[in-house]
């Protein structure tokens, strides 16, 4: 079966490897089709582009889009147009919103006695600022092996370092992509099940969903697929690689049918 990538992250967001080493680990795993998607910020895609040809990858435009209803509750907008006006103000807009999630989460834990700055946050930050940035700094600290264990003792719900998302709403981001020309998918839903609301999402121009995706098992993968063929959505699959130190997983691709491979190209090109 054909292998498709397209949910993957660098450095401009909160990945751990830079666009080049990316492509590499990419090529060496022979993904066939792929996608940066950093989170809120499109910086990387010129770049990605440049070093996907050099791969003869196929490359499609990409940016994972949070949103205020969930901590996972994202959109992956697909083929749009980089320098649409709309598209650029939204994720300036969620930029700033992360910014302000951190300098609330640094205070946070600046109580409970963590020496912790924002300009050290900031400093490894080379695109859009997050939590993640938060715990590689607490990594630093050796108060963590991984990013999921800080995200789990601080950062996660219900712990002392807590700050519920701020975002633009789902509506917004769905509409944002739509208006540069893009195809909107619903990244990991099985990471939201309880936050599903497909025909409103469908309403709002939503065109697939993210189903061949690593936590997704066989039960979650067919109800996804019942979904979208109900509401007549494209499918998708990734990664959501991040790199080794992101507690997540390490190996980049999935495989997926080629009627799903053979629709998705024929959608973007």
């Amino acid at each position: 079966m054909p292998v498709i990538d397209l949910h993957s992250h660098s450095r401009y967001s909160d990945g751990a490897v830079s666009i080049a080493e990316l492509l590499y680990t990419y090529s060496k795993a022979g993904v066939e089709m792929m996608s940066l998607t950093d989170h809120d910020c499109i910086l990387g895609l010129a770049e990605a582009r440049t070093k996907a040809a050099k791969y003869n990858m196929i490359f499609v435009n990409g940016v994972e889009i949070s949103t205020r209803d969930h901590d996972n509750l994202h959109f992956v907008g697909y083929n749009f147009d980089p320098e649409n006006l709309a598209l650029k103000k939204l994720l300036e807009t969620n930029t700033q919103l992360r910014l302000e999630r951190v300098k609330k989460t640094v205070k946070l834990l600046q109580e409970i006695k963590i020496q912790i700055t924002e300009e050290e946050v900031l400093k490894i930050t080379k695109g859009v600022s997050s939590r993640a940035h938060i715990a590689d700094c607490l990594r630093r600290r050796h108060l963590g092996y991984m990013r999921s264990d800080i995200f789990k003792k601080y950062l996660g719900k219900g712990c002392p370092a807590y700050v519920p998302p701020m975002a633009v709403t789902v509506k917004e981001a769905i509409e944002a992509i739509k208006e540069a020309g893009g195809k909107c998918f619903i990244a990991h839903p099985g990471l939201v099940r309880d936050c599903w609301d497909f025909e409103k999402w469908v309403s709002w121009g939503l065109d697939g969903i993210e189903i061949y995706y690593p936590s997704h098992r066989e039960a979650m993968r067919e109800e996804l697929l019942r979904i979208a063929k109900k509401y007549n959505l494209l499918v998708s699959g990734g990664s959501d690689f991040h790199g080794n130190i992101a507690g997540r997983v390490l190996v980049p691709g999935r495989e997926v049918p080629q009627e799903v491979y053979d629709k998705l190209y024929s959608t973007f090109f």
